[in-house]
């Protein structure tokens, strides 16, 4: 299938991007691999599930209005497994392997969460917070009966409240930053009326039922035969790293926890664009100019999936995104894109001050990760313990792909989503930057596929034979 724009991923930057493209006259693809638009923070219940209505179901609904009559062309359902040229999109859908081609891409791929690794990390019952959001919004489920909410920014408050509002019970909420550190960003927080509006509720609710904060506190280490039983905290300095003070250990049988969000930069990676290291934004993020496009031509970037700025900028940046792919493609004069652009420019502008102190609350604490006992897991996927990693390095592993290499870490099927930022950071402790270290390269295919699904029904008589050549 040929269009003048394919977009990755459809939630509030795609989206957005997609519905300016469109309405600018250009022929788009929209691909995501849920099952409808709305990404992680408008995430739609499932078909058949009847949730009492909030925001974001408000907002996700009017989006996913807006997607449906832009004209863009829709695929969802679709793994997304290699992407390559300019620009050739693969992926596995109801019917098989599908293609998609088009001479401008946009990769709006979002966020993957990020969890700094602490001893039994992996027993059942652990969650990452945004995870605990997908049972929540998307299903209605509880992940537990006696949950630990821990980690740190603006999904501790959102997944204790969520639980609560499903009738759950939250015997703590452990949060790595101090009053103060929330005190500071009230002033931002004001400037985003609705956002601020939200807090609010979710903090009374809190409030309401008496759930106990323990701020300036990280999980310790998680306990239990077969599945989690004990979650212990501990009091940890503005850093991250453990203090001395009492521990504290509760039963539970739920621990929701999180450290932040890490950009899901793999298709930008992939088209070898540009990168740099931004601690503030999540890791290693494509070099974009302000409209998204990156080194490579053709090829844009939007939302958490090019730094780590929240839902509202997000959208907006979705919107310089599809304007500045219209207008490269020749659909939209010059004069009429920057009219377009500048209003958009300016609500990006405004929401800016909030989207960084967010960030600040969620980016990564070197001192943090420094603290990681050396027989935890790092990469769960492979079984390399932080150990494995220190004696990597003592071996002769310098980059990140290095490390790879020696102890198979981000080799599993998460492809090293979940282990890598923290495994480089590990690295870059003793190497000196996290530049040195850089980041995995991008390699095909970006999520797991079966062969079956890449080569459908098939027989060895299907197999042409060529003729013998002559002697």
């Amino acid at each position: 299938m040929s269009h003048d724009l394919i977009v990755l991923g459809a939630g509030p930057a795609g989206a957005d991007a997609a519905i300016a493209a469109s309405q600018a006259g250009l022929k788009v693809a929209v691909l995501d691999e849920q099952a409808d638009a709305g990404g992680q923070v408008w995430r739609k219940p499932l078909d058949g599930l009847e949730l009492p209505p909030s925001p974001e179901t408000r907002s996700g609904d009017a989006l996913r209005a807006r997607l449906s009559a832009s004209g863009a062309d829709l695929h969802f359902g679709r793994r997304i497994w290699s992407v390559g040229g300019r620009f050739r999109v693969d992926a596995i859908g109801p019917q098989g392997n599908e293609t998609v081609e088009a001479p401008r891409l946009i990769a709006a791929t979002g966020a993957h969460e990020r969890v700094v690794p602490f001893p039994n990390w992996t027993l059942p019952g652990v969650i990452g917070l945004a995870a605990a959001t997908v049972l929540i919004k998307s299903q209605g489920v509880v992940p537990g009966h006696r949950l630990i909410v821990a980690g740190c920014g603006p999904l501790l408050i959102a997944v204790a409240a969520g639980v609560l509002k499903l009738g759950g019970q939250v015997v703590a909420i452990v949060d790595l930053a101090g009053p103060g550190d929330w005190l500071r960003t009230l002033p931002s927080l004001a400037t985003q009326l609705t956002l601020l509006g939200r807090a609010t509720t979710w903090a009374l609710g809190i409030g309401v039922a008496r759930v106990p904060v323990y701020f300036r506190h990280a999980v310790l280490r998680a306990d239990g035969a077969e599945r989690l039983e004990r979650v212990t905290i501990a009091p940890v300095d503005r850093l991250g790293a453990f203090t001395s003070g009492p521990q504290r250990t509760f039963e539970a049988d739920g621990l929701c926890v999180g450290h932040g969000l890490v950009p899901g930069a793999e298709v930008t990676r992939l088209l070898r664009a540009e990168h740099v290291f931004d601690r503030l934004r999540g890791g290693f993020v494509p070099l974009l100019d302000r409209f998204g496009r990156s080194s490579v031509e053709g090829l844009y970037a939007c939302g958490d999936g090019a730094g780590i700025r929240g839902a509202a900028i997000a959208a907006q940046a979705g919107r310089l995104s599809g304007l500045a792919a219209a207008h490269d493609a020749g659909a939209l004069p010059a004069e009429r894109f920057a009219e377009l652009a500048r209003p958009v420019a300016k609500e990006m502008a405004r929401a800016r001050s909030f989207s960084d102190a967010m960030a600040k609350m969620m980016a990564l604490r070197p001192a943090q990760v420094a603290s990681i006992a050396p027989e935890t897991v790092v990469c769960r996927c492979e079984d390399v313990t932080r150990d494995e990693i220190d004696a990597a390095h003592e071996a002769g592993a310098r980059d990140l792909n290095q490390l790879k290499h020696f102890t198979r870490c981000g080799m599993g099927p998460c492809q090293g989503r979940m282990c890598g930022d923290v495994a480089a950071e590990l690295l870059a402790a003793r190497v000196g930057s996290r530049e040195q270290v850089g980041c995995w390269t991008g390699r095909p295919p970006l999520r797991p596929v079966g062969f079956d699904d890449l080569i459908g029904a098939f027989d060895y008589s299907d197999i042409p034979i060529p003729e013998p050549a002559p002697l």
